[in-house]
């Protein structure tokens, strides 16, 4: 028996990195699951990493998966993924708001309509997405949003700076700050239907991934500072499988919720030695 037999589960940006990681663990607990990126065939993108491949690897393992093209800054993409997704499965149990932006550009020199993409795949879509999903979760008080936030919703403190690097990481760390905002008051807003649970989670340590190697966030796909994958799938396993009020409004960390619930036994990183967001911390 898997922790999410007869569950559907979307999970964007599931080309790659740390979706295709969710999308092919949801599989192996017995969910259905929605594959949604741009990427549909490798060689579409520059980095590694396709729809078609994660599909593949889910029914090359036993499970059940589609593929489905959307940009999620597209409100008419956002609407067609949940129409197909219930067209071939009848239902979403699961929301995993996983696909990201970001141009790692200094805000001087920060084009607005990158900003205004970046903030529609980052902040947007995951709302259009979450309203598309909630009234049949509603409707049977049962269901689970996972938003993938970061690290980078810390912000650096009041000055002054010793630190003056412009890194670029500003639009990218607003939006996940929004999206944690975003997370707890729409846990709030769905606790009196009980059985319905809206968390976010963030890797305790950068995840080396094809796109965190490709803005040198990480030095190769082995940097031993950084996290495995599968722990950012484990914990949005956790959230999407644990009873809704042990984990609705949660905004936590990978390793720090896997070791609160006792699912790992060594913990290091973001909320475990280093401090969360603010949102974490209430």
């Amino acid at each position: 028996m898997g922790k999410l037999d007869g569950q559907v589960a979307v999970v964007t940006g599931a080309s790659r990195g740390i979706g295709q990681m969710i999308a092919e663990l949801f599989a192996g607990e017995g969910a259905n699951i929605v594959c949604a990126a741009r990427t549909i065939n490798e060689g579409d993108h520059m980095l590694e990493g396709s729809l078609a491949r994660t599909v593949q690897t889910i029914k090359d393992n036993g499970g059940d998966a589609i593929a489905v093209a959307a940009n999620v800054s597209e409100e008419a993409d956002c609407m067609a993924l949940i129409e197909q997704a219930r067209a071939h499965y009848g239902k979403v149990d699961i929301l995993v708001n996983n696909a990201a932006l970001n141009y790692y550009v200094p805000i001087v020199d920060y084009a607005v309509n990158r900003w205004i993409r970046a903030f529609a795949v980052n902040v947007h879509g995951p709302f259009i997405l979450s309203k598309a999903v909630l009234p049949e979760m509603i409707e049977r008080k049962s269901g689970a949003i996972v938003n993938i936030s970061s690290g980078a919703a810390i912000g650096p403190g009041r000055g002054p700076y010793e630190d003056q690097t412009a890194r670029g990481g500003t639009m990218y760390g607003a939006s996940k700050a929004a999206l944690e905002r975003f997370t707890q008051g729409l846990a709030q807003e769905v606790a009196a239907y009980g059985g319905i649970a809206i968390s976010a989670v963030s890797p305790s340590r950068v995840v080396p991934t094809p796109g965190t190697v490709y803005h040198k966030l990480v030095d190769g796909m082995e940097d031993p500072r950084g996290e495995p994958p599968i722990l950012m799938a484990q914990a949005s396993l956790l959230l999407a499988s644990e009873p809704a009020d042990k984990v609705n409004g949660r905004v936590c960390y990978s390793q720090e919720i896997l070791k609160e619930f006792g699912w790992i036994d060594d913990a290091v990183g973001r909320g475990v030695d280093l401090p969360g967001s603010g949102y974490s911390q209430i």
